[in-house]
């Protein structure tokens, strides 16, 4: 037979049916299978509510052929039972192939470095004396003018922080001025008695 010569043998029938009885009630599940027993015995049946489809695997994918020539566009209870042929989809191989060489690296780090490559050394750190000195004469609450304003660019102005303790000094005068907020209980509803 002609079916021989293909290279994925169609072993399997995905029925659609538009009736969600099939699903729910085993007296018409049994008709339904009924149709597909008389053909091969040995078949098996997958149900899919949701997608409202039915998968049917047979024993010889010649019998899957005859069937599905035979109740292709039938009617079944009242109304078109439509047969396609399952397959499965293979982009390519069906193996995973690893990444390319060069792209492993970014993956993640391999075990041992890429051939060639060679630790750089830190740099040592600059210190700026004039920077450190300049920030030792800062004191808290007073500005330093940085950079001075031009036409084009505005001015850069460091405002020093003061310490913690005055900080929180304020916060706690802050607290003291501001009165508590008074919660107002919720008057209970009226009861009336309804006997």
């Amino acid at each position: 037979m002609h079916f021989m010569n293909f290279d994925y043998i169609f072993g399997s029938l995905i029925a659609c049916v538009a009736d969600n009885k099939i699903f729910s009630q085993p007296e018409i599940r049994t008709r339904f299978e009924a149709l597909f027993r008389a053909h091969d015995k040995d078949v098996t049946f997958q149900y899919f509510k949701t997608f409202k489809r039915i998968r049917i695997t047979f024993s010889n994918p010649l019998l899957a052929a005859d069937v599905k020539i035979r109740l292709h566009k039938s009617e079944f209870l009242g109304k078109e039972l439509k047969l396609y042929f399952a397959q499965t989809l293979h982009i390519g191989s069906p193996h995973l192939a690893p990444p390319e060489p060069q792209k492993q690296f970014l993956i993640s780090p391999p075990s041992s470095p890429p051939v060639g490559w060679t630790q750089s050394s830190d740099a040592t750190p600059a210190i700026n004396y004039d920077l450190l000195y300049a920030i030792s004469k800062l004191g808290p609450g007073d500005q330093y003018e940085l950079h001075a304003a031009t036409e084009t660019t505005p001015s850069v102005v460091v405002h020093v922080c003061e310490t913690d303790d005055e900080y929180e000094v304020e916060e706690e005068k802050k607290a003291v001025k501001r009165p508590k907020p008074k919660i107002i209980q919720t008057r209970r509803p009226d009861y009336t008695n309804k006997s």
